[in-house]
């Protein structure tokens, strides 16, 4: 069977929650940042910006919380199943995040997936300073690490499944070969190739019957 090449989005794809407003929730400020989240995944804001904001409202948290938070993650239905049945494959996956890898990191180290990219943030004397560190995994972003991942891989863009649910994964399942959405947010819904809303496994059967 040809290779694909899958690239998920982590949070409300691959996990059943959004990191930040996780975070904001231990920083007494979760009706707030969940808002501004809501409003950025439905496309009304500029991301980056909207991260920012988001991100500023944490300053002063104890790094403590990541790890803490990190436990309370889940897996939306499917997710798990569908990662196995691709390693059996030896189809190679990656997770492209708007997210941290302080959060995400040994979620993808449990399910052996290598390729990941993701925010960073910026810690000092063990607390949020509510700055980040580096570049912003943005929708431009995920798709240069989708398109990334396949050179890498030596994979045509043709043979990519990209999977997300918000505005910030529209442009990454666009470029894919066949772009999937999950529970997506209308505008995302609205470019999908496939739309899923019940199990993440559900994926390969409409990857199989395009085979």
């Amino acid at each position: 069977m040809n290779r694909r090449l899958v690239v998920l989005d982590v949070d409300s794809t691959f996990i059943a929650a959004e990191q930040i407003d996780l975070l904001a929730e231990y920083a007494g400020v979760g009706p707030q940042v969940a808002a501004i989240t809501d409003r950025a995944m439905a496309g009304e804001l500029d991301f980056a910006a909207a991260l920012r904001e988001r991100v500023q409202a944490l300053a002063g948290l104890p790094a403590r919380v990541l790890s803490e938070v990190r436990a309370q993650i889940r897996l939306n239905p499917g997710a798990g199943e569908l990662i196995e049945e691709l390693h059996q494959r030896r189809w190679p996956v990656g997770l492209v995040s708007g997210g941290f890898h302080e959060i995400i990191d040994p979620l993808a180290a449990e399910h052996r997936i290598i390729k990941v990219q993701a925010n960073r943030l910026e810690v000092d004397d063990e607390r949020l300073t509510g700055r980040l560190r580096g570049p912003i995994v943005d929708r431009a972003a995920k798709e240069h690490f989708l398109r990334a991942f396949a050179a890498a891989e030596g994979i045509d863009m043709t043979r990519t499944v990209a999977i997300g649910d918000g505005a910030n994964d529209l442009d990454m399942v666009i470029a894919a070969g066949v772009g999937v959405g999950f529970r997506p947010k209308q505008a995302l819904a609205q470019r999908a190739d496939v739309v899923v809303t019940e199990s993440l496994l559900e994926v390969l059967g409409h990857l199989d019957s395009s085979c």
